[in-house]
C-alpha cells in the first residue's frame, strides 16, 4: 500500500465535469493498494497520515499535524502508484489489487479518515478524475505500509 501525501491549500476532484471532492487547506492523498494489503496496513496509514506534522507552526517548522490547523482531506485512488517500470516502457500494474479489493479498501480509507474525526471527501473509484490542487510548500511525501 502507497500514499502520496501533498499538503494543500485547496484541492478538488472532476469526474466528467462535476466535482465529486473538495477541500480548502489539508492533505491530498493518492492512495494505491496493492493485492497483498490488509485493513491493518490501511489502519496503520491512516492513523499515520493523520499525526503527520507537515503543517508549519508559527516559527516557520513544520510542527503541526493536521488537526492543529483544522484541516480536511482529499482521497484519490491511484493504482498507478502499484506501477513496476523496470522492465520495458510500459507500466506493469501486476502489483495493484484486483478492484473489487481495492475498491472495497479504498471505501475504508475514507471511513477511517471520519472515523478519527477529520471532513473527508473524495473521487470516484475507477473513474478517470481530473485533480486541482495548489500544493502548499510544495510538501509532497511517500508513504508505504509494510
Amino acid at each position: 500500500m502507497k500514499a502520496v501525501i501533498q499538503r494543500v491549500q485547496d484541492a478538488s476532484v472532476s469526474v466528467e465535469g462535476t466535482i465529486t471532492g473538495q477541500i480548502d487547506h489539508g492533505l491530498l492523498v493518492y492512495l494505491g493498494i496493492g493485492h497483498d494489503d490488509t485493513e491493518a496496513q490501511l489502519t496503520w496509514l491512516c492513523e499515520k497520515i493523520v499525526k503527520l506534522r507537515v503543517f508549519t507552526d508559527e516559527q516557520g517548522k513544520m510542527n503541526k499535524s493536521l488537526s492543529d490547523v483544522q484541516g480536511s482531506i482529499l482521497v484519490v485512488s491511484q493504482f498507478t502508484l502499484l506501477a513496476n517500470l523496470r522492465k520495458g516502457n510500459r507500466p506493469s500494474y501486476n502489483d495493484a489489487a484486483p478492484p473489487q479489493k481495492a475498491e472495497a479498501l479504498y471505501e475504508q480509507s475514507l471511513k477511517l479518515f471520519a472515523q478519527l474525526g477529520f471532513p473527508v471527501s473524495s473521487g470516484e473509484f475507477g473513474a478517470h478524475m481530473k485533480v486541482s490542487y495548489t500544493n502548499d510548500g510544495p510538501v509532497t511525501l511517500l508513504l508505504e505500509a509494510d
